[in-house]
């Protein structure tokens, strides 16, 4: 069984840039509940389906399979009407990786940084560039910003 455990953070300053070339994603949801999540990732030349299972606001039930980039493109375009594009920049800092994801269109000013960790108390240091935890606010999920994306939030 696939687990992933994962906090998420906001950036508080520009320190990350130029530590890591970025790579552009673009997700394509099918469902966006909190109980599960359907998506489909293309990244470059390659593909894969994504079931999410939520287990708690850090741990969910995840399930990733290569799809041929073809079908990726079909399914994105004709049955994901939610879509998120971002650059994603790893970074390795205090033995972990830190994906930084800088995201586009809709969701236009909104960095985040996130970490996966082997268990839920896992302790990590985090570099300066991070700033407040947003790990149980669902709104910084990337389901929840296909379908409200961060530029028609009135509050932040």
């Amino acid at each position: 069984m696939g687990l992933e455990i994962e906090r998420r953070f906001v950036i508080a300053n520009d320190g990350w840039r130029g530590l890591a070339a970025g790579v552009q994603y673009r997700q394509g949801y099918l469902s966006v509940e909190k109980e599960r999540t359907v998506r489909v990732r293309i990244v470059g030349d390659q593909a894969w389906l994504t079931l999410k299972g939520n287990i708690s606001d850090i741990s969910r039930h995840e399930f990733e399979y290569a799809i041929p980039l073809a079908d990726a493109q079909t399914i994105m375009d004709a049955m994901c009407p939610m879509v998120v594009d971002k650059l994603r920049h790893r970074i390795e800092f205090g033995g972990y990786v830190w994906e930084v994801d800088e995201f586009f269109g809709e969701n236009a000013g909104l960095v985040l940084a996130e970490i996966e960790l082997p268990a839920e108390d896992t302790p990590f240091a985090k570099p300066d560039w991070v700033g407040a935890e947003v790990t149980t606010d669902g709104r910084y999920t990337n389901a929840y910003l296909s379908k409200k994306p961060y530029t028609s939030w009135t509050q932040r």
